[in-house]
């Protein structure tokens, strides 16, 4: 079983409309796909059509008691998909399981009993470093970061870096990162393109390093801006029930090819045009920061 977390500590990137979208896409193409909604704002859940508030149960139940069947929490949403609800309680459990033991590795163990039932496990991480966030990246084998090509944006994707390599070096061994979705993208401006050509030198700097960041790349192809993928979520739809011949349900199937590493991939329809006048060191290589202790909250 494939486990991904999607995270960005900067909120408004795409992250929710990534992973459900590419969630959908999987499950699509035939993989059997969980969706694990960990933001207490619901967000993916909604996303999906369910009504977090009238939930019979809700990965809040999993973190809260080991002893949980882990699947009865969990909603067929689509054929191939299923999702693993959030509800507003969750806010309540940095606090709760404060003093838990093992908190950091509750939903990984709980993930650990659907092994058999999926192939790839997506996971909406908050826009925080928290007790959540930590759980999905303990359960994690692999990190995905949506984001924007702004330029600040690159400042904040180092930081978040220096997370994973934390997390690797106390909780999870196995954690890497795959790369970086570029989410509601313009490539002709020129700020995009220095963005992307700044990232790809970063990735291509740690090759053959001891990073978790070493084989990242930035997939293709980008999601392009696109209206119908900001109206979805008011239906409870995916793009490709709401919009089907949308550009956003055409990246978003593309970029399921990306990363699921299907060699029918379509080619994508507009390649970025070469770059020139590259803005030099805009990203600075992540130092190795301690590690965090195991039974320490974040």
């Amino acid at each position: 079983m494939r486990s991904i977390a999607l995270m960005n500590q900067k909120g408004g990137v795409g992250k929710t409309t990534t992973t459900v979208n590419l969630a959908a896409a999987s499950a699509r193409l035939g993989k059997r796909t969980l969706l694990v909604d960990l933001d207490p704002q619901a967000h993916a859940t909604l996303h999906l059509g369910a009504d977090p508030s009238a939930l019979d149960g809700s990965v809040y139940d999993l973190l809260l008691d080991p002893t949980h069947d882990a699947a009865h929490p969990l909603i067929t949403s689509r054929d191939n998909l299923a999702l693993l609800p959030a509800e507003t309680d969750l806010a309540a459990a940095e606090t709760e399981l404060q003093n838990a033991p093992d908190r950091q590795h509750r939903l990984g163990r709980a993930l650990d009993r659907l092994r058999d039932r999926f192939d790839l496990v997506l996971l909406d991480c908050p826009p925080a470093l928290g007790l959540l966030t930590l759980n999905g990246l303990a359960a994690a084998t692999e990190v995905l970061i949506p984001m924007q090509a702004h330029f600040l944006a690159l400042q904040g994707v180092s930081k978040l870096l220096e997370t994973v390599q934390l997390v690797r070096g106390s909780l999870n061994d196995r954690l890497a990162v795959a790369g970086v979705v570029l989410c509601m993208h313009d490539h002709q401006t020129t700020l995009s393109q220095e963005v992307v050509a700044d990232l790809n030198e970063f990735f291509e700097s740690a090759r053959g390093t001891d990073v978790p960041w070493n084989a990242a790349k930035i997939f293709d192809p980008p999601i392009r801006r696109n209206i119908k993928l900001a109206e979805c979520p008011s239906f409870g739809q995916t793009i490709f029930e709401y919009a089907p011949d949308a550009a956003g349900a055409k990246d978003y199937e593309a970029l399921a090819r990306s990363v699921l590493g299907l060699t029918d991939a379509p080619t994508t329809p507009e390649p970025e045009p070469p770059v020139v006048n590259i803005r030099p060191q805009a990203m600075n290589q992540p130092s190795a920061p301690d590690a965090i202790a195991p039974d320490q909250p974040a």
